[in-house]
């Protein structure tokens, strides 16, 4: 309960001698492109196929 009644010490930065400007700068901000709808398919041989010859997964 003593620890609530203790008051704080607020210390600034340039008090201890720290600079605190931005050392980062935003050059560009772009949305990503939207993503492309996806396709269905029958069954699992043409899935097998489209992944073997068009995505080169398998």
């Amino acid at each position: 309960m003593k620890a609530k009644k203790k008051p704080l010490d607020t210390v600034k930065p340039a008090d201890l001698g720290i600079d605190v400007t931005p050392r980062l700068t935003t050059l560009k901000v772009a949305e990503p492109a939207k993503r492309s709808a996806g396709i269905r398919v029958a069954d699992v041989a043409e899935l097998v196929n489209k992944l073997k010859n068009e995505a080169k997964v398998i």
